[in-house]
């Protein structure tokens, strides 16, 4: 995908308040608390708003948790590797709360502030790897297509084995599918994470006026 990929406006507006409300702790059945427990707490001891959120759909939940927590914490890529996918994903998507929870996790793993706001420039940005660089490409081209070119794919194979190969599709697609949800239901960010602002859209959708939230 190319930086002037155009990235239609979203429907939510995040200023009217959140269309489906995260569910506070003290709206918790025996149940709800069940399924939440496991999930470590934010500084401030509260979940967030994602979890809380989805958890309002208990059955789908209970199987969501288990994918999404082995591709974040368990999975065979690099945490490098699968922050720069997230975070590519999440300017992809326009996911302001995506991309606002996994900025830190991204420093975290080595990214720099400098290379976080060039993830927004894309693959053909000057200064990525050659690694990095189809790394970036993967992203772009799962989003436009649902499909890594042949040269892409190629590119990978020099820095991945087959089960990580498999892992960047599922894990640009779980990225993807949480952005759906993010965006639709307009899940606030949390304070102390709103100020990881999404990069403004570069090319045809920078006039779109596109929202940089969720």
């Amino acid at each position: 995908m190319t930086d002037g990929h155009h990235h239609p406006p979203h429907r939510a507006a995040a200023d009217t308040g959140p269309r489906l409300a995260p569910l506070p702790e003290d709206g918790w059945d025996p149940s709800t608390g069940e399924l939440l427990a496991p999930i470590p707490r934010d500084a401030d001891g509260h979940l967030a708003n994602v979890f809380t959120t989805l958890v309002r759909h208990r059955g789908l939940f209970r199987l969501f948790l288990p994918f999404g927590t082995y591709l974040l914490r368990d999975g065979r890529l690099p945490d490098r590797t699968r922050e720069l996918l997230i975070l590519r994903t999440a300017y992809n998507t326009r996911a302001g709360y995506e991309w606002g929870r996994h900025v830190p996790l991204a420093r975290a793993a080595g990214v720099t502030g400098e290379e976080i706001q060039r993830v927004g420039a894309g693959p053909d940005a000057p200064g990525w790897t050659p690694a990095d660089t189809g790394l970036l490409r993967a992203a772009d081209e799962l989003h436009r297509d649902a499909c890594l070119s042949a040269a892409t794919w190629s590119a990978l194979t020099a820095d991945h084995d087959e089960a990580q190969l498999i892992e960047i599709t599922m894990l640009v697609g779980q990225y993807h599918m949480v952005a759906f949800f993010l965006n639709s239901a307009g899940t606030p960010l949390e304070p102390g994470y709103e100020t990881e602002t999404l990069p403004a859209p570069t090319g045809a959708g920078a006039a779109d006026g596109t929202p940089g939230d969720a």
